[in-house]
């Protein structure tokens, strides 16, 4: 070979090197831009998925009152507007008291011929509403004792003594209504104790917050813990669920440090018809044998993310998150061009736009917001289908659904996203859960997201941001056993301070009855007959706190 042809392969194989070498620094300016972006949209920009509404738009709070649905056209999509309940309705369930504004003695002449005028009759001027503040009852408890006359005079003492309730907590003032308020407050409302020990201030009640969670602890673990117990076991049961975690934080827990972080693990039914059971349960940590001890012997199909935990599971079928996927396309889309797009549930208020079909070919799109767009058409379909019967629901899918994913898994071979961008992670988490993605369309009581878990655990995290972290294990435990009950109490349909207060009722002397706890789940009838309405603490009371049917 000639000096010359040498020179020429050098020349050759240095500019291969440089292209790659080129090749690879304009892949890392574009992830470091996009870093940058992310970046200075969080610090800067809106958190949300969703874009801001437009102030042209008429929401349904301006619409004209009306008892009949109608359909209003606003940009990009046609909105179904519920029908307004009429305030008599609203207040329906609210005790009436009637005010009789009557004319003073002095002034019932009649101003033209002052002659005595009659009554004839009233009429109604208007409705307001008026409120009673909180208030804290001292109930001291008597108890009568009986003596016998006649064993008295045979110098032999009888003396009964009538029955008292038990106290729900040995040598303490806590009652069923105050814990029950305490925990309602807690999880319910999210009122850290702080706040709530100076609310009881004001009512003249100097409660410390270190005796409100004694009461809230003491009472979860030892009453309503056999609830729980009764729910998870018919958790195990059931053939559709879903699974998420969120993080928490512990201060004294055995081993660990204060900043490191735990989890609450959320479990629920699915749509499957029975009745929803939600649990929360509280762990140090997220390796996966929290969940496979939770959910040790459950056979079914199980919602979930793309954790690489829920991938150890045995014996189920895992249906992974469309929504997530569809997120990942998201925020691989430039900040700039996020407008344009609606992330929407399928169980949104507002309805979810349909698609344009060709998207693949759409030159004036960029890879992600295609991505985005074969997300949402499959969304859109969803939406269509979601008050369907199980069988007639997986009709439909299979009737449209499939040649979706396959348009979308032909146009995702097509792609070659720069090494570590966005788009790349976006592609890779829908090629690594390709058949997991699609599995929801094995059954029609299987959904397309595990939406309904993320918005459990929102009601957490918005305590959380309250109070910051649990003082101790038992502290997470007992929160966990609450919010199970209250967020199950809500998806029943129940009234969630009620439910709690029946269950401090009743549950001190059935600790130990599995019969009496199955009258006390939230779908029996003798709950859904007492705990539908508004708060009553007066007509059922420790003294008096009515039978159960057993």
């Amino acid at each position: 070979m000639s000096d010359k042809d040498q020179l020429i392969e050098l020349l050759t194989k240095v500019n291969k090197e440089q292209e790659q070498t080129i090749k690879e620094l304009r892949a890392m300016i574009a992830n470091l831009q996009e870093t940058l972006n992310e970046l200075q949209r969080k610090l800067f920009g809106t958190s949300s998925e969703k874009t801001g509404k437009d102030p042209s738009e008429k929401g349904p709070e301006d619409e004209v009152q009306s008892g009949e649905e109608t359909q209003v056209t606003v940009k990009e999509h046609i909105r179904t507007k519920k029908p307004k309940s009429l305030r008599k309705d609203l207040y329906e369930a609210l005790p009436v008291k009637d005010v009789y504004c009557d004319i003073p003695e002095g002034e019932r002449g009649c101003p033209d011929c002052d002659a005595e005028m009659e009554h004839l009759g009233y009429k109604y001027v208007r409705e307001e509403l008026r409120i009673t503040p909180a208030k804290v009852e001292r109930v001291h408890y008597y108890q009568e004792t009986l003596v016998c006359p006649v064993c008295k005079s045979e110098l032999d003492t009888t003396i009964i003594g009538g029955k008292t309730p038990e106290p729900l907590l040995p040598h303490s003032p806590a009652s069923p209504s105050m814990v029950a308020m305490v925990m309602y407050e807690k999880s319910g409302i999210h009122l850290p104790f702080y706040r709530q020990e100076q609310d009881y201030r004001q009512k003249g009640v100097p409660i410390g917050r270190e005796t409100l969670a004694n009461w809230y602890n003491r009472c979860a673990l030892e009453y309503l813990k056999p609830v729980w117990d009764a729910l998870y076991r018919i958790f195990l049961k059931r053939d559709v669920i879903h699974a998420d975690e969120t993080p928490g934080q512990v201060l004294h827990e055995p081993g660990r440090e204060a900043t490191q972080r735990s989890y609450f693990w959320i479990y629920l039914t699915g749509t499957d018809g029975k009745p929803p059971i939600i649990l929360y349960d509280y762990q140090p940590g997220r390796k996966s044998e929290y969940l496979l001890k939770f959910l040790k012997g459950y056979a079914g199909y199980v919602h979930c993310d793309g954790y690489a935990a829920y991938g150890k599971l045995e014996d189920v079928i895992l249906c992974c998150c469309l929504a997530h996927c569809r997120r990942k396309f998201y925020e691989a889309v430039p900040s700039n061009r996020r407008k344009s797009l609606k992330l929407l549930d399928i169980r949104s208020e507002q309805e979810i736009p349909e698609p344009v079909s060709d998207i693949a070919g759409r030159e004036d799109l960029t890879p992600a917001e295609k991505g985005v767009l074969f997300c949402n058409r499959l969304f859109f379909k969803e939406r269509l289908y979601r008050d369907l019967p199980p069988e007639e629901r997986k009709a439909r899918r299979d009737e449209t659904e499939p040649a979706i994913w396959e348009e979308f898994w032909q146009w995702l071979e097509t792609l070659d996203p720069a090494g570590g961008s966005k788009l790349e992670k976006a592609v890779n988490y829908a090629r690594n859960h390709k058949e997991t993605l699609m599995n929801y369309l094995l059954d029609g009581r299987c959904e397309i997201s595990n939406n309904a878990a993320e918005r459990r655990a929102k009601s957490y995290a918005m305590s959380r941001k309250a109070f910051l972290f649990h003082n101790t294990p038992e502290g997470a435990q007992a929160s966990a056993i609450v919010l199970s009950l209250i967020e199950t109490a809500k998806s029943n349909h129940l009234n969630a301070f009620q439910y709690l207060y029946t269950l401090l009722l009743f549950m001190p002397g059935l600790k130990d009855s599995p019969e009496g706890i199955k009258h006390l789940l939230p779908w029996s009838d003798f709950i859904q007959e007492r705990c539908k309405g508004q708060m009553d603490t007066e007509t059922y009371t420790p003294e008096n706190p009515g039978k159960l049917p057993i």
